[in-house]
């Protein structure tokens, strides 16, 4: 009898821990290459690479992390100039829609320049599409900003994006 209660309480603890790993386990997460912070929804793996954005040449890091399908992606960069990190932000934008085949669904755009202060030059869009990947319909939410040199891709990309999981990534970013 009491190895019978012993084996129903292990059941009961192992199935109650089990309740408790989260399918969204958020964690603060700062770079340590970019000024930037945002929360992922699991640990995040980081890996640079050469790209081509419309002719320039730049080392781009991309940071993400995947859940059930959804990818959660923060990728940064550093171009020449201002000029340079403005034309990121439109190139990476017009990469990720032809990537998935997309059609914007909505798009906000802004842009400040002050004079010859290239720190204080500044662009963003913000874009939410539906297209196709390899494996059916995809959603993209997506943020690309450019701050002096530097620019950022912020991105939710799967077939079904929960959308409070997708806007508390979008929220959680911000630049230092």
């Amino acid at each position: 009898m009491r190895k019978n209660k012993l084996a129903a309480t292990f059941v009961l603890a192992a199935t109650l821990l089990a309740g408790c790993n989260p399918t969204y386990n958020w964690r603060d997460y700062s770079s340590p290459d970019a000024p930037y912070r945002v929360m992922f929804p699991a640990k995040p793996a980081s890996h640079t690479r050469s790209i081509d954005l419309n002719g320039s040449k730049v080392e781009m890091t991309m940071t993400a992390a995947e859940v059930e399908g959804v990818m959660f992606a923060v990728g940064t960069g550093v171009a020449g100039d201002a000029a340079g990190a403005q034309a990121a932000v439109d190139a990476m934008k017009t990469a990720m829609l032809r990537n998935i085949d997309a059609t914007v669904q909505r798009e906000s755009a802004s842009a400040r320049s002050s004079g010859g202060d290239q720190e204080s030059a500044r662009k963003r869009i913000d874009i939410d599409a539906t297209g196709s990947g390899k494996n059916g319909p995809m959603k993209l939410s997506g943020r690309f900003e450019s701050r002096g040199k530097r620019f950022y891709q912020v991105i939710v990309l799967g077939k079904t994006v929960p959308a409070e999981q997708s806007e508390q990534f979008m929220k959680s970013f911000s630049l230092l």
